[in-house]
């Protein structure tokens, strides 16, 4: 039985910490799975309970010199912000006058000042870098705290040294760079709060307390003690606090924060209602159906919260780079300092200054964030438009899609046959048509019955009950009214009756070559009329397919209603191909022969008969109000039943992966240029030097600008046209 939770890992200070730790939790027996993220410090870990605790699991993080908690995450990062700033504020105190008097001031004993000065930024501020070398040298690692404590040891030693001896000492570039780096992180951490905002916007959503009735009398209560079944009030201008139904009540609910929809919708008795919802205008009393973890709202909270902690697979690119990376840079600083102290006869203060400003210029932390913090805002914006993208690898992979294979009914149409012609003959109109038919229809449990009743309904006509009923599965039904005999049904029922169809055959292959599926009436051996009856398309579907053919994509229509029907619908909705008459359980074989084909394909459904072509597809993308498994399966769920979301996703897929590009590319740039300039290959020249000091700023620039460059995400805009009929 395997087992999956969630560590709060805090300490890590580059991308190359998580991998360590990732690779440790991996070698554990009973471990399955490891992934640590080192942009939101969360590790999710898979395994087996008989084999390991999750205390074992803590304990492997704790060796490796990191803090692993079982505790809310927003919580940790709080006291991680608080911590930073405390350092990074000491660290400005003392290091503003170590550079002040090394750079500008003549003062007597200075050297022993500085040394006063400089010592606990050393080992006080520069503690945790100390600790995380430690950890890494024990478990047989080089990760970017060993190259800082590298860089500055060599410069702080040198320097008490030079302090005794007279010569020139060199305590502002390890003040500088500690302090330095120190200020970086507490910028990383508040910036790591950013892209985590779509989870705390809709944690802040969730009510706190209930108002309930139990034993006759109404209480509020917290929202952990609610139970199932039981009756929640909800007053006008209140958040609904869980799942359930209407049982009492009419109102207008204001459901923009989960399905990103502006408009209210009208909510009465027998309606579903969605937690965290906002109540208008009206008294609702609801029956408690899904609670805790299970309400709509948990699922999604966890479903971005587990999208987050993945890993794209371009990130396994950079995570390697990084493994190498260090001790790479470790023997460039050391024969930097070789080449200018013995075979440049520069002075040791001079070598030594070149092989730490390597050092520290080199950290690779901006490789390691750029792909993490690209992809977390992504996940965030999708979130935040209704569009829940279940792993780091979908949205990376979105983009690739070449064919969208859309199921029809549910997904393409709403899914439920409403009547679209009534098309009365000779003595009747619309509304006696309907009327003689509905009263046939009334106590059929058929689709196309209840389509019939449902529109004699909106009419507002009055259905008495028939003398009699029969249903004929296969053929419709037949019922007497009032002494006059009805049949409600197709051809074969009319011509089991003896009844000719012939002279409207035209009419009704007219309404058949439309899509509809056509109701004939007849009343004592004649026929009094026709009934078109279809699976409407769902608003805004025929706008998704132009975009996506726009785009160049192929867009397929996969159904198991007969050829006629399937062309009529896709030829409203504007799809060329189709794959009709497919039964449920050969849907992911034609997802399969698509893939043959050498097709990237996505498959859009809402239906469990959806579930196999889901899963086999590249990416399956679930319609949001569709069934369980539908979601369950589902690479990306949306939602909305707006399907020009499908559109959006692979925009944002696109805008994504282009900042993970650019992040890197920017990433590999500043690494390639810097080192050469730390290294001091334009001194000789121009006269250029990159001091210690100056080299910790830059390796803090380029963090916060790759972090900065993808946060210009939130600025991503879906660009979907609100229709103002849209509900």
């Amino acid at each position: 039985m395997k087992k999956k939770s969630t560590l709060i890992v805090s300490g890590m200070h580059c991308a190359s910490c998580a991998l360590n730790i990732e690779k440790a939790m991996k070698k554990t027996e009973g471990v399955k799975d490891a992934v640590v993220n080192f942009s939101t410090e969360e590790a999710t870990v898979e395994y087996d309970p008989k084999l390991v605790g999750i205390k074992e699991i803590k304990k492997i993080v704790s060796d490796l010199g990191y803090k692993a908690l079982e505790s809310d995450e927003l919580n940790e990062h709080d006291k991680e912000i608080r911590k930073l700033k405390y350092l990074s504020l000491i660290g400005l105190i003392l290091a503003i006058p170590v550079v002040a008097i090394s750079m500008f001031l003549e003062i007597p004993n200075e050297n022993y000042i500085l040394l006063i000065l400089t010592t606990p930024i050393q080992f006080g501020i520069g503690y945790h870098f100390y600790k995380g070398s430690w950890n890494s040298l024990k478990n047989k690692y080089f990760n970017m705290d060993f190259l800082v404590v590298l860089g500055t040891s060599a410069a702080y030693f040198y320097s008490i040294f030079a302090t005794f001896s007279g010569d020139m000492t060199f305590y502002e570039a390890s003040a500088t760079v500690i302090t330095t780096i120190t200020i970086g992180r507490l910028m990383e951490q508040i910036s790591r709060g950013k892209t985590t905002g779509a989870i705390k916007k809709l944690m802040k959503l969730q009510a706190k307390t209930a108002r309930i009735i139990r034993e006759g009398k109404e209480i509020e209560i917290p929202i952990e003690h609610v139970k199932k079944g039981d009756i929640v009030i909800v007053r006008p201008g209140e958040r609904i606090p869980v799942d359930g139904m209407v049982i009492g009540g009419y109102s207008s609910v204001d459901e923009s924060m989960i399905t990103g929809e502006s408009i209210p919708i009208e909510k009465k008795k027998g309606d579903e209602i969605i937690g965290a919802t906002l109540n208008k205008n009206g008294m609702l009393k609801i029956e408690a159906t899904k609670i805790g973890a299970e309400t709509a709202l948990s699922q999604i909270i966890k479903m971005v919260k587990e999208a987050q902690q993945s890993k794209a697979p371009i990130q396994k690119i950079a995570d390697v780079v990084v493994s190498y990376f260090v001790p790479a840079v470790m023997l460039i600083a050391a024969v930097s300092f070789l080449i200018w102290y013995f075979f440049l006869n520069q002075t040791f203060f001079f070598a030594l200054s070149i092989m730490a400003s390597v050092l520290v210029v080199a950290c690779p932390c901006a490789m390691g964030i750029a792909t993490p913090t690209a992809v977390m805002v992504g996940l965030g914006k999708g979130a935040e438009n209704g569009i829940l993208i279940k792993n780091g690898e979908y949205l990376e992979k979105v983009h690739k899609l070449d064919t969208i294979v859309f199921d029809k009914t549910g997904t393409l149409t709403k899914g439920e046959p409403e009547v679209t012609d009534i098309v009365p003959f000779e003595g009747f109109d619309d509304k006696k048509l309907i009327k003689f038919a509905a009263v046939a229809e009334k106590h059929s449990e058929h689709a196309l019955g209840d389509a019939i009743v449902k529109k004699a309904e909106q009419m507002k006509i009055n259905l008495p009950d028939s003398k009699s009923f029969r249903t004929i599965p296969g053929y419709g039904v037949v019922s007497v009214y009032e002494g006059d005999r009805i049949l409600v049904g197709n051809r074969k029922l009319m011509k089991n009756n003896k009844i000719i169809v012939e002279q409207f055959e035209n009419r009704i292959k007219a309404l058949e070559e439309g899509g509809k599926t056509v109701v004939i009436v007849a009343i004592n051996k004649r026929i009094t009329g026709l009934i078109g009856i279809a699976d409407i398309l769902k608003e805004y579907s025929k706008e998704a397919v132009k975009e996506l053919k726009e785009m160049g994509l192929s867009v397929i229509m996969i159904t198991g209603d007969n050829e006629r029907t399937a062309k009529a619908v896709a030829r409203q909705v504007g799809i060329d191909e189709i794959m009709a008459e497919v039964l449920p359980k050969d849907k992911a074989k034609k997802i399969e022969e698509l893939q043959d084909r050498g097709k990237f394909v996505g498959m859009v459904g809402d239906g469990i008969n959806d579930a196999p072509a889901l899963a086999k597809s590249n990416i399956g993308i679930a319609i949001g109000s569709g069934t369980d498994v539908a979601i369950e399966t589902g690479d990306i769920v949306l939602i909305k039943e707006d399907l020009r979301y499908v559109v959006t996703a692979i925009k944002l897929s696109k805008k994504t992966l282009n900042k993970i590009k650019q992040n890197l590319f920017w990433a590999f740039f500043y690494n390639t240029a810097m080192i050469p300039i730390a290294a001091g290959i334009l001194y000789p020249n121009f006269n250029i030097l990159l001091p210690p000091w100056a080299a910790g700023l830059s390796m803090v620039l380029s963090d916060i600008s790759v972090i900065g460059n993808s946060l210009l995400l939130k600025k991503f805009n879906p660009k979907v046209k609100k229709d103002l009929n849209y509900s």
